[in-house]
């Protein structure tokens, strides 16, 4: 319970003065009788009425009590708090070929490194739809966005290479940017994101990068594009068996080269922006980066409907005064 006039309350200290006024007093209204000794009437029990006598005072002070309580506009809250949310539906498509098996991020190498972000990143996420894609030489949909982020996390934990899921291996820039489009295409969201990162440029697929891009710009999706690792000869692990069935790891040259001009069109030509991820440091504020500019809309309203409580206390107040009016002058009289 609230006050909506707490000012009403100043008004027990007069009350309280005039209550020790009238009592200081009481003595010298009280009419007296000279006797040569009080011994007998020490022994005279106190009359019920004279016990009484003060009662009038009282239920006339209780009665102005609860008037200052009515005064004060006593009220019941009940607060409603409608929330408008506007989600963002984020798809984020993940090169999975084997050069994301280059051991030059932590904890083990590019995959990994890119799983531990993007765990993060949708564990920081509260009502935006989060789909996932992955691809190699083809492109599939593992989870298509959802709010449903234990699933998400699921499948990106179970996420392996393309030789380790046997599928074609290689880069299929413009497959993979047309399948996470067209989970998106439907989209009921005021803002569709993609997130693309990858390691390579485009040598496999059915789709060029160029269609994929506009197939992407028609329906309205911003991209975040994130080119990962470092350009320049490397070396990629090669996993074996040998004659006693045990798995060995060699490694092969090889050129590690990303298509920044690309990668760059995707964002540029969306909206987005585009990001190079060299270590496992920068990957993270990459994504704190994304997660800053791609905001949640909430829009909170609240609605409070207050119930008056006070005629309860005015109704008490004013039958508390008149009754120690009426005693005060019938049955509770002072006679001197």
């Amino acid at each position: 319970m609230t006050y909506h006039s707490l000012w009403a309350f100043w008004f027990i200290f007069p009350l309280v003065l005039i209550l020790a006024w009238v009592f200081w007093n009481r003595k010298k209204k009280t009419p007296t009788l000279q006797f040569g000794s009080v011994a007998l009437l020490k022994t005279v029990t106190p009359s019920l009425r004279t016990r009484l006598m003060s009662l009038p005072t009282f239920l006339k002070a209780l009665g102005l009590v609860m008037a200052i309580l009515a005064l004060a506009r006593p009220q019941t809250m009940n607060t409603k708090i409608r929330k408008n949310v506007e989600g963002i539906d984020i798809v984020i498509c993940l090169d999975v070929s084997d050069s994301m098996l280059i051991e030059d991020m932590k904890p083990l190498n590019r995959l990994e490194a890119a799983k531990e972000t993007i765990k993060k990143f949708i564990e920081a996420r509260s009502s935006d739809r989060i789909g996932l894609v992955v691809f190699a030489g083809e492109s599939f949909t593992l989870v298509p966005p959802t709010l449903d982020y234990q699933l998400i996390l699921q499948r990106v934990g179970e996420i392996t290479s393309a030789s380790s899921a046997k599928i074609k291996d290689g880069t299929a820039l413009g497959v993979s940017m047309a399948n996470a489009a067209g989970r998106l295409k439907d989209s009921q969201a005021k803002s569709r994101v993609m997130i693309f990162m990858t390691d390579g440029e485009n040598n496999s697929g059915t789709i060029d990068p160029e269609t994929g891009l506009e197939i992407a710009k028609g329906y309205g999706i911003k991209v975040y594009s994130i080119g990962l690792g470092k350009d320049g000869p490397t070396r990629i692990p090669v996993y074996t068996r040998d004659i006693f069935g045990q798995k060995v790891k060699t490694y092969q040259p090889f050129e590690s080269t990303v298509n920044e001009d690309l990668l760059g069109r995707m964002a540029k030509d969306t909206g987005g922006k585009y990001y190079r991820a060299t270590n496992e440091g920068a990957l993270q504020k990459i994504f704190n980066d994304i997660d800053s500019l791609e905001k949640t809309k909430i829009d909170v309203n609240k609605f409070t409907n207050y119930t008056e409580k006070f005629p309860p206390y005015l109704v008490m107040g004013i039958i508390l005064y008149l009754v120690g009016i009426l005693l005060g002058r019938s049955w509770l009289r002072r006679v001197p």
